[in-house]
């Protein structure tokens, strides 16, 4: 699966939180987060691998009992089953890798975006 970039088609998920799965395949699934300064992403847990990449902006990330201020270039993995939230302490961007993919997260996929 190719797509091509664009910055349209982003979903809603939660009050400041979007999201627009870019590509997946049979063993990963790759979104993109757009995260608004003052958002909260809640506490929660899945039976997924979760690695991210922060393209821009700065993050409070905590998993499990520890807390990490993020900031650009900085990256994370939580393994599955562990607990996690997010403080967005401003206007960021991230990228996050699940495994194995996530169905759920299949029909945020911007399929206008896909290549021939």
């Amino acid at each position: 699966m190719i797509a091509r970039h664009s910055d349209m088609n982003y979903q809603d998920v939660l009050d400041g939180i979007k999201i627009k799965t870019l590509v997946y395949g049979a063993k990963t699934l790759m979104t993109e987060f757009i995260l608004k300064k003052g958002s909260l992403l809640p506490d929660h847990a899945h039976p997924y691998e979760q690695t991210g990449y922060l393209i821009k902006g700065g993050i409070v990330l905590h998993i499990g009992e520890s807390k990490h201020e993020l900031h650009q270039g900085d990256s994370w993995s939580i393994p599955e089953n562990i607990p996690h939230m997010a403080e967005i302490l401003e206007d960021s961007v991230a990228l996050e890798v699940f495994s194995p993919p996530r169905s759920d997260y299949k029909k945020y996929l911007d399929a206008k975006s896909l290549a021939d």
